[in-house]
């Protein structure tokens, strides 16, 4: 079954894969960072969706849809419209390489993210397993 991106269904699809993924607890074994990643609308018709993830030596810890960014104050976040997340769950775009870009807008500390890439491209194979339909 498929599930649409962004929804909370997926997103708790997501923390299920993650918690039980060898690969991204080991990759992500030393990351201690939350995240609120943001999809843009990409015209007047979305909406701003805004995902938090909790993610802690491997595991994730908490997950959630957020309504008011101000409930939580999260270490980094990172934002784009819903077409470059698609590329990137689709393995057309380097997660790494776009934020570097700015394809990918990030709020943090970037150098703690470049430095634990391996945990940031784990992280991206376990969204690519999670069967999924676009809103756009």
């Amino acid at each position: 079954m498929e599930l649409t991106f962004p929804s909370e269904e997926w997103l708790q699809a997501l923390v299920n894969e993650l918690n039980s993924s060898d690969a991204y607890r080991e990759a992500a074994k030393d990351w201690e960072g939350d995240f609120y990643f943001i999809i843009e609308p990409e015209d007047k018709t979305q909406d701003r969706v805004v995902a938090y993830m909790d993610l802690w030596h491997g595991q994730c810890r908490s997950a959630c849809m957020i309504t008011d960014e101000k409930d939580k104050s999260p270490e980094f976040k990172i934002r784009a419209p819903q077409a470059k997340w698609r590329k990137i769950f689709e393995k057309k775009l380097n997660p790494i390489q776009a934020m570097l870009t700015g394809q990918l807008k990030v709020s943090g500390n970037m150098m703690k993210i470049v430095k634990k890439p391996r945990s940031a491209v784990a992280l991206v194979e376990c969204c690519c397993n999670i069967p999924t339909t676009y809103l756009s």
